[in-house]
């Protein structure tokens, strides 16, 4: 049985970030996941059209301070990263006025966020991860977690393992979270996220996208370098089936059909659309952890990212929350006082508190917002839509929404 500092599951972003930001800070880290990622999907793919990554993150200016910190943000590839300085938000009427228009240049802001591929981003993590001394990394099955005195015992298909702290970044449907016994509570939202990668006629100007659409759909295009965005529509089950079927059988149908089911305003802003790679889905729900820590009584469990809460992709803030909690974590842990140990419950309550309120109101307004626009009946359709008109003309708002948004 081996003993460890803190052992880290889950393979993701989340996980690897975790375990950079603790070995930089001198901790021993054993990284264990099923994999660490596949790579095949590289830059040194054969043709522009296979490289480019579907799934994609917008990043906030906290999240890349921490890259930052973490010595990887430099090591992506700039040419792969398109900053955002403007978003245009529309609602369901159809009228452009209905709408959100947010600028870093009313903000006194270089930029919005960055999009970069996830592909990227794991890259550098892995790169960075190769020359710490700090982490081990171990492809294993995750089998069970177990307490005991003072310490976490982790078995898997390869071994014990055990350490005072353990880190669950395994992600939606966690099964350390449920071993450990925290509950969930989960908002399903029959609608699925279809993504893929475009090219477009019309430059995008730095302009990221969003529509609210009459059916209820949530349609992103996201920008990329060298005139080409990234889709994230939220769409019912059998709309991304037919999306799906149209990508793998008529490209310039698929095309047509974002256009016309968001009433032209994709073609009126982007021009034609073309098809880059592989249209993929996921379905979308908001859950949130009833704990950030456990068990209860005696926590040595940390829950992070998607393992502690998932939310909608319409506010573009799921990873972002995720390092966020990373960011904090390990702000507690290495600012704690000398006598408490790494698994203190008082410290991990400290750390538990400083995050309810960041997550609660990221996942509150991101769940309200999608509810808001699913009901159809007219008078609440107009009610939103002047609200959205009305909140566009205050500027002042506008720029506290942008801070909060950059956090």
């Amino acid at each position: 049985m081996s003993t460890q500092e803190i052992i880290i599951l889950g393979g993701g972003i989340v996980g690897k970030t975790a375990a950079l930001a603790f070995s930089q800070k001198g901790l021993k880290v054993l990284h264990i996941a099923a994999n660490f990622g596949d790579k095949s999907n590289t830059n040194s793919a054969s043709s522009e059209k296979d490289a480019w990554n579907s799934r994609v993150y917008a990043i906030s200016h906290s999240s890349e301070e921490l890259f930052k910190d973490l010595q990887i943000w430099q090591a992506i590839d700039s040419s792969r990263r398109q900053v955002v300085e403007q978003m245009r938000i529309y609602g369901d009427s159809g009228e452009i006025a209905d709408g959100i228009h947010f600028s870093a240049f009313e903000a006194n802001l270089p930029k919005l966020a960055h999009i970069v591929e996830s592909q990227q981003i794991e890259e550098a993590l892995d790169l960075a991860t190769t020359f710490s001394k700090f982490i081990t990394r171990l492809e294993a099955n995750f089998e069970s977690i177990s307490m005991g005195e003072g310490e976490a015992i982790v078995k898997t298909n390869v071994g014990i393992f055990k350490a005072p702290l353990v880190i669950a970044a395994d992600g939606a449907n966690s099964l350390i979270r449920t071993q450990v016994g925290i509950e969930i509570s989960q908002d399903l939202y029959e609608h699925t996220a279809v993504i893929g990668n475009f090219a477009c006629e019309n430059h995008h100007l730095r302009t990221a996208h969003q529509w609210f659409l009459d059916n209820g759909d949530v349609l992103a295009l996201l920008p990329l370098p060298n005139k080409k965005v990234s889709m994230v529509w939220s769409t019912s089950e059998a709309n991304a089936a037919h999306l799906v079927d149209l990508a793998k059988n008529d490209c310039e149908l698929l095309c047509q059909s974002i256009s016309s089911q968001a009433q032209g305003l994709p073609l009126q802003a982007l021009g034609k659309l073309q098809l880059l790679n592989q249209v993929k889905t996921y379905p979308l729900k908001r859950q949130r952890a009833k704990q950030f820590i456990g068990p209860t009584l005696d926590p040595k469990v940390v829950l992070l990212g998607d393992a502690a809460h998932v939310m909608h992709p319409l506010a573009g803030q799921g990873l972002n929350l995720g390092l966020r909690d990373i960011r904090d974590l390990v702000k507690t842990i290495t600012e704690k006082e000398t006598f408490r140990s790494i698994n203190d419950r008082v410290l991990l309550r400290r750390y538990e508190r400083a995050r309810v309120a960041d997550v609660d109101a990221i996942l509150g307004v991101t769940h309200h917002l999608h509810r808001l626009f699913m009901r159809n009946d007219s008078a609440l359709k107009w009610l939103r839509n002047t609200g959205m008109r009305l909140l566009n003309q205050q500027s002042n708002i506008k720029k506290q929404l942008i801070a909060k948004a950059l956090e």
